[in-house]
């Protein structure tokens, strides 16, 4: 595949191309109740040309080698007419070529297990929660998506890596009379079939969580010190700190990047945040990223002082910053983008019983449920929590959204649990759909968060 990849990126009269080849494996599997909806394997293939030329920058996406000719053409006339057309040239920070294959150690390959293995496992998952009188439906859904990537670039870098999703994941239902309940459950990752059998406590937990809905009692409006699980610290992490941590995003915005700038104080002195894309067995793991860079960790925030941002070879070098490797493409159809890896809280030193002990009175916020960010503002739902009295878990709520200003919640942290957990199942719709953006952190104490309800 590499002397095909040489081959077309030699014939571009350009001062920078590169070129990925990828084949895209997906299965899926989806249970609506007891009724199978869906069930396929679906095998594409395709390329992605980037052609950079007097300081523009193009991408032509194209499925068929006979037609690498008309790509070329039609990059370099791209690039060209955005040079012209452009305040600043695209430069790239240097990087060092790379010749390497990475092929992910794998606990039982899905793609050597039978589709027919896949939905007797998934089925017998789904029948958990439908054996239990008050569970109205499910909707659940397993998926496998295999990327096998080739990269070659004009500076003689020449990558093959393959990047393995497997995760059964979907929806609980409860009902009683026409109060409806909903609970999200998923297991799965980057490490192979195996990450998905012998599960069924997870299954049993979420149902049992659904079913205790019903019973549960809405929360009152207000503003309380909560305790948020690492499922909740994770999801505010990524949604409300780690994408104004994606170069990209801040670049074009002065009063960002003002806000933004190293050295900045954001938050608490106990609250630090890193993505670390090269964590082993974490769903969010990769070697190379879709530029041919070595992936790296890049401490975002420490002792909360922003000291790092996550970087394209473009946006490196307009900001005068280091590569680190978290350039992202969903397939063979899209360029790549800024993305995620791993981001989490790194933990600190209290016990789960010492933040309890802490917070007194309160509220324990269990499992993010949608949400939605407005410049530095932000709105998460949240699946359940527990009334906290004097330091112990009293009664089940429901119905909570939590609203806040990134800037004033971080500095309201206070205190840090030490039980680091990471998302076996993630995913992020920037611009693509990434499904193996991963997130988390350990249980987390914040001050004085304003909780919509009743």
């Amino acid at each position: 595949m590499f002397e095909t990849l040489r081959a077309i990126i030699s014939k571009t009269d350009a001062d920078y191309a590169d070129i990925r080849y990828e084949i895209l494996r997906e299965t899926r599997i989806v249970l609506n109740g007891a009724e199978l909806g869906e069930i396929g394997s679906n095998t594409t293939d395709g390329y992605v040309l980037r052609v950079l030329k007097n300081g523009g920058l193009s991408t032509v996406a194209f499925t068929r080698e006979i037609d690498a000719e008309k790509a070329i053409k039609s990059a370099l006339e791209n690039a060209l007419l955005l040079s012209r057309n452009i305040n600043e040239p695209v430069v790239f920070a240097p990087t060092e070529a790379i010749k390497g294959t990475f092929l992910p150690p794998l606990k039982e390959d899905p793609r050597g297990i039978p589709i027919a293995e896949k939905l007797e496992l998934t089925r017998h998952y789904n029948d958990i929660p439908l054996k239990h009188e008050g569970i109205s439906t499910t909707n659940l859904q397993y998926l496998e998506v295999a990327r096998e990537k080739y990269f070659a670039s004009t500076e003689g870098s020449e990558i093959r890596e393959d990047l393995i999703t497997t995760t059964i994941s979907g929806l609980i239902t409860s009902k009683d009379g026409n109060l409806i309940q909903n609970v999200r459950v998923g297991i799965g990752g980057s490490t192979g079939f195996a990450i998905l059998r012998n599960r069924e406590e997870k299954f049993e937990r979420k149902t049992g969580i659904a079913l205790d809905l019903l019973r549960a009692k809405p929360v009152g409006a207000g503003v309380y010190n909560v305790i948020l699980n690492p499922d909740m610290a994770g999801v505010f992490t990524h949604e409300a700190f780690g994408h104004f941590s994606e170069a990209d995003l801040v670049e074009d915005n002065p009063t960002m990047r003002e806000k933004l700038r190293i050295g900045a104080k954001l938050g608490n002195n106990v609250l630090s945040i890193i993505d670390d894309p090269t964590t082993p067995d974490q769903l969010g793991f990769y070697k190379y990223d879709d530029e041919g860079v070595t992936a790296r960790p890049v401490q975002l925030l420490r002792d909360g002082i922003l000291v790092g941002r996550l970087h394209s070879r473009r946006t490196a070098a307009s900001f005068g910053e280091p590569l680190s490797g978290h350039s992202i493409a969903e397939d063979y159809r899209f360029a790549p983008i800024i993305r995620m890896g791993n981001i989490f809280i790194q933990p600190g030193t209290n016990s789960f019983e010492e933040l309890l002990e802490e917070l007194g009175n309160g509220l324990y916020i269990l499992d993010a449920r949608g949400g939605q960010t407005s410049g530095e503002n932000f709105t998460f739902g949240a699946q359940y929590a527990y009334r906290v009295k004097n330091g112990k878990l009293g009664e089940m709520i429901r119905d909570i959204n939590i609203s806040g200003n990134l800037y004033l919640t971080m500095q309201n942290i206070t205190a840090i649990g030490n039980d680091l957990m990471l998302s076996e199942t993630g995913g992020c719709g920037k611009g693509q759909t990434n499904i193996r953006s991963c997130m988390g952190g350990p249980h987390i104490l914040v001050k004085s968060v304003v909780i919509g309800g009743a």
